[in-house]
């Protein structure tokens, strides 16, 4: 199942504005300033892949051009749209979700650490409550973001938002559903994640444009639901709210 729905929600104005960042500098609590530490990407012995890793990208995944997304039983796989561009997929498991989105890189330089940062201070920011833990799959942020209820009055969404760098390459993942309110339900899609194939081109990108994806040839669109209104909001925040439900594109498999 495939579902499109245009890229954005209330509660990803949750960290709007954590885009900004000086570079080569990173502020500590005490205000003093040191040198931020740019690293190469560390190895990733269990993926995710780049394309060049792989001999077989499309063996047993569903090819999104950017991102080749790996399919089991069960799943539902939504795609986001940004303009005229698709720039995320969302695989969807029972009451669980993971949000996929790639993003060009420096050759020689990691930017997970700095995207944690400026997630981590948009999300509080807005009055919500960051955790940073090594999980699963690296340092990764737990986050309560504020979000509107349906019925008007405030709340929190559980999300965990998890990164892996690869070569002139960045996958975000955000985790939603139960497999943010508990993660060890989340193994599947931490797997899902892993598996993942990133497809950059060979063409110039500059560092944190997003990798545009494309439709698999044989998706079909069926309108479903009331599409979202576009807003804005910070590239690498995004995913919340991906459970609900949008025009979708439906593939027999």
């Amino acid at each position: 199942m495939f579902g499109r729905r245009k890229k954005g929600s209330a509660a990803e104005d949750a960290a709007g504005e954590a885009e900004q960042v000086v570079d080569g500098v990173d502020t500590e609590a005490d205000g003093a300033e040191r040198e931020r530490v740019r690293l190469e990407p560390e190895p990733r012995p269990d993926g995710p892949w780049d394309g060049t890793e792989v001999r077989d990208p499309a063996d047993g995944r569903v090819d999104l051009g950017g991102l080749f997304v790996p399919g089991v039983d069960g799943m539902e796989l939504r795609v986001e749209v940004a303009g005229d561009a698709i720039v995320a997929a969302t695989v969807v498991l029972k009451d669980s979700a993971v949000q996929l989105q790639a993003f060009a890189a420096p050759k020689r330089e990691g930017i997970w650490g700095e995207v944690r940062e400026e997630i981590a201070t948009g999300i509080t920011q807005q009055g919500g409550v960051i955790d940073e833990v090594e999980g699963p799959l690296g340092w990764e942020l737990r986050a309560q973001v504020p979000v509107q209820l349906p019925d008007g009055t405030g709340g929190f969404q559980v999300v965990r938002f998890i990164g892996v760098d690869g070569p002139r390459w960045f996958l975000r993942g955000v985790i939603s559903g139960q497999g943010a309110v508990q993660p060890q339900a989340a193994g599947l899609l931490e797997q899902i994640f892993r598996d993942t194939v990133v497809v950059r081109g060979e063409g110039p990108m500059a560092p944190r444009d997003p990798i545009v994806l494309k439709l698999p040839d044989d998706a079909q669109m069926v309108a479903e639901g009331v599409q979202q209104e576009e807003q804005a909001g910070s590239r690498f925040s995004g995913g919340m709210g991906q459970l609900q439900r949008g025009p979708e594109i439906t593939e027999v498999r």
